[in-house]
Formats: C-alpha cells, sequence, structure tokens
C-alpha cells in the first residue's frame, strides 16, 4: 500500500469516525469468512458500519480525532470496528448474539458518543434499549393521559346526554 492509499484509508477512517456516534471494537480472530459475513448482515440490518482497517492506520486516524486515547492499547491483533449511527445499542447487541452463538469473537471495547466502556461492559450495553424502544416508551407515556382525557370527556358527554334525556323524559310526563 502506498503513501496515498494508506492517506485515503486514514481519510474513511475519519469520516466514518466523525459520522458515528459509537466505535465497537472487536478481535475476529479464529471466525471463519462465512461467520463474519453473517456477522456483516446482521450490522448491516441494523445500519452498522463493519470494516476492517490496518491497526497502524487506524491509530494514525485517532491520532488526529482527539478523545480516544483508550483505544490505542486495544488495537493489537485482528480487530474490527463497528461504527454505529443513530442506534449505539445496537452493535451490542449483535456482537453478544454472535459471541454467544460462536464463542470465538471478543469485544475489546468501544466509545459511545465521547465516553469509554471496556469489555466487561458489554452485556450492560447490551441490554440497554434501542432509540426506538425509548421513543415507544415516551409515546406511550405521552398517550396514556390523552387516553384518560378523551375518556373523561366521553364520560361527561354521556352524563349530560342522559341528564337531558331525563329532563325531557320528566317534562314529557
Amino acid at each position: 500500500m502506498n503513501k496515498k492509499e494508506k492517506a485515503e484509508v486514514v481519510a474513511e477512517i475519519k469520516e466514518l469516525i466523525s459520522n458515528s456516534t459509537a466505535m465497537y471494537l472487536v478481535d475476529y480472530s479464529g471466525v471463519n469468512v462465512d461467520k463474519i459475513n453473517q456477522l456483516r448482515s446482521s450490522f448491516r440490518q441494523e445500519e452498522v458500519t463493519y470494516k476492517v482497517f490496518k491497526n497502524t492506520l487506524f491509530k494514525k486516524a485517532l491520532e488526529d480525532n482527539k478523545g480516544y486515547e483508550e483505544l490505542n492499547d486495544l488495537l493489537v491483533g485482528m480487530t474490527g470496528v463497528a461504527f454505529a449511527g443513530e442506534n449505539f445499542v445496537a452493535p451490542a447487541k449483535i456482537i453478544k448474539k454472535f459471541f454467544t452463538d460462536n464463542q470465538k469473537f471478543r469485544f475489546k471495547g468501544c466509545y459511545i458518543e465521547q465516553t469509554f466502556y471496556e469489555e466487561n461492559k458489554l452485556d450492560t450495553l447490551a441490554s440497554m434499549p434501542t432509540k426506538d424502544e425509548i421513543m415507544s416508551s415516551i409515546v406511550g407515556s405521552i398517550a396514556q393521559p390523552a387516553t384518560g382525557i378523551v375518556g373523561a370527556i366521553n364520560a361527561v358527554m354521556r352524563d349530560l346526554v342522559s341528564v337531558v334525556d331525563q329532563i325531557s323524559k320528566r317534562e314529557a310526563a
């Protein structure tokens, strides 16, 4: 790889970092190509970009993006990186499931926004709700009082109709 190609790869990494809310590092040693392709497919379904770069080039890109110092020590061996967009929990769920199914995949650590999480935090990250789950919960919480208000208004209307009906019956008698 010549200098120009290396510079292009470093630029690609920088762009991925700047467009991501999270970066997950994994050790994929011992995993065959078919399993990696399954993993990539799972990531694509959740709009997560999974890439493998030379560790030295990734370190070079991190030098220009301050705040990711903890990753430097993790960039040894066979390292894959999952870049998450809005759904920063999806990679954790996919990595955990993949490890549970294959036992050959290892989570090294990640950054979510500007916070570093070590490898022992995978279970915690994977158990977090996704953005869609959080939004559904919020909408449900907001809609519930509105449903109560609609029910109360309907009850008042029923009572009012009942009172008017009783008054009309009394007037008719």
